[in-house]
């Protein structure tokens, strides 16, 4: 495996190669991504992943500084699976001039965790576009479980790239049900146990939610009790109903995202 911090020593590296796969993360790295990785690695000629923690998606400095980096665990993993290029670059790198302001994405940013989170989706739009440009790729793979923004992220690409192709992969989840996450790497025992039970209530009453014999206020409420800190939303969505073109069919999604103490999480089901 190639380990490249040098954006024109990448360019020079991999500007031959046609059938590349690339998966952006911000480390971490998780079975989630371990499952991404080794999608692109069957379907495309060569793999390239970034580990970059952006500043700009963060609303919050304290979110950005513990937000956890085990780059050399992350490096064994890597080389375990035998991706065939690291890309870590410095800041400067990506942003020589700072970020786009002006970058224009589809109105789902407005939604779900964009109400929350105003500039989120434009700034992980903005380094998606930037690694774009630097790295060529023929596939990106995302997981699923980040939802809104693999939609947000496809519509865009589509636009904006119309020779690469956006891979949404489904959620990979620890044996408790939890969705796989970096940020599980800063829950306690305890907060797993809270975030796995809350994620067996919503598919034990996903079919009662969509037949209206519970209601999302009912679920909140237990959700309370279970001991989360604070539900910043939780939503009941036909998914086939975000983005045009629309689809006849009803494919319906429970999006949530809440708190245990500071740490924020985020699932679909």
């Amino acid at each position: 495996m190639k380990i490249i911090s040098d954006k024109n020593k990448l360019i020079k590296y991999i500007y031959k190669e046609y059938n590349l796969g690339f998966i952006p993360t911000m480390g971490a790295l998780h079975a989630g991504h371990r499952s991404l990785i080794k999608k692109s690695i069957n379907q495309c000629n060569k793999t390239i992943v970034t580990i970059f923690v952006n500043k700009p998606q963060f609303d919050r400095k304290s979110d950005f500084k513990k937000y956890p980096r085990l780059i050399q665990k992350d490096i064994l993993i890597l080389k375990k699976l035998k991706v065939d290029y690291l890309y870590l670059p410095s800041h400067k790198q990506i942003y020589p001039n700072g970020h786009n302001k002006n970058i224009k994405i589809h109105g789902l940013k407005k939604k779900l965790c964009g109400k929350f989170r105003v500039g989120h989706f434009e700034a992980i739009v903005d380094v998606v576009d930037r690694f774009i440009k630097i790295i060529n790729p023929k596939k990106i793979y995302l997981g699923e479980k980040d939802f809104q923004q693999l939609k947000i992220i496809e519509n865009f690409v589509k636009i904006n790239h119309k020779r690469v192709k956006v891979i949404g992969c489904k959620t990979i989840r620890e044996k408790n049900g939890i969705a796989c996450s970096s940020r599980n790497f800063l829950l306690s025992t305890e907060q797993k146990h809270a975030a796995s039970r809350i994620y067996k209530l919503l598919v034990k009453e996903k079919s009662n939610i969509i037949h209206k014999k519970i209601y999302l206020k009912k679920i909140k409420n237990i959700i309370s009790e279970i001991g989360v800190d604070n539900i910043e939303y939780i939503e009941f969505l036909d998914i086939n109903k975000i983005i045009k073109p629309y689809k006849k069919t009803k494919k319906y999604k429970i999006f949530i995202a809440y708190y245990l103490n500071s740490i924020r999480l985020i699932d679909n089901i």
